[in-house]
């Protein structure tokens, strides 16, 4: 009876927090999120810790970014070593800056990363994943 009450109280929770996830947050990384946490929550705890693996890992999805951590030391290698001119922008370079509409070259995303809505750029001798409709910096790679 005990377990089955958890289960309950925790899809409960998982329930509220996926949908206080913002609308306009990153799907992808969401997507992406749920799903290693869920495994990762289903071989630590069975179906309750699956449950609750999939909700820390959608919240943490989205707010990772684009790219996962374990991708991000990978993607900014490919970067570097691809020798794309770096931008200089005025501006402090962080998530939700606009870039200008003109000066600023964008790359497509290499396959791999299942990214293929969002490009990427040099900026500041920086790596960051930009929209392209918006020109909205949504990652910056450290």
């Amino acid at each position: 009876m005990q377990v089955h009450v958890t289960a309950k109280v925790f899809g409960s929770i998982a329930l509220i927090a996926a949908l206080s996830l913002p609308l306009s947050a990153n799907a992808q990384g969401t997507i992406q999120g749920a799903e290693r946490g869920a495994a990762q929550g289903g071989r630590d705890a069975g179906p309750v810790g699956a449950v609750v693996g999939g909700t820390v890992g959608a919240v943490a999805g989205t707010i990772g970014g684009i790219l996962g951590v374990q991708d991000r030391p990978r993607f900014r290698t490919y970067v570097v070593q691809q020798k794309v001119p770096s931008y200089r922008y005025e501006s402090e370079v962080r998530v939700g800056a606009v870039l200008p509409e003109s000066g600023v070259t964008y790359y497509e995303m290499p396959a791999e990363y299942n990214a293929p809505a969002y490009r990427y750029t040099y900026i500041n001798e920086r790596p960051v994943i930009v929209d392209p409709r918006t020109r909205t910096i949504v990652q910056v790679i450290e």
